[in-house]
């Protein structure tokens, strides 16, 4: 079952709202593909952090206005 912005590891908690939101969608990708949760978790926050100081702000703001 995927995660959600309300049902999610305990992890992604203390994570700025869009970085919790990309690091959901990565994780779940993750988890789709076969990677077991104790891999997904940490590279997705690593990757949704990464993600948050590259991208452009007009591409955050639509990003946080998605519904996963």
């Amino acid at each position: 079952m995927p995660w959600t912005m309300n049902d999610d590891p305990d992890s992604f908690q203390s994570l700025e709202t869009v970085v919790r939101k990309k690091a959901l969608e990565i994780a779940n990708k993750m988890m789709q593909e076969g990677y077991e949760e104790d891999r997904a978790i940490p590279i997705a926050i690593n990757q949704a952090k990464e993600w948050k100081k590259n991208a452009a702000k007009k591409e955050m703001e639509d990003f946080a206005l998605m519904v996963l």
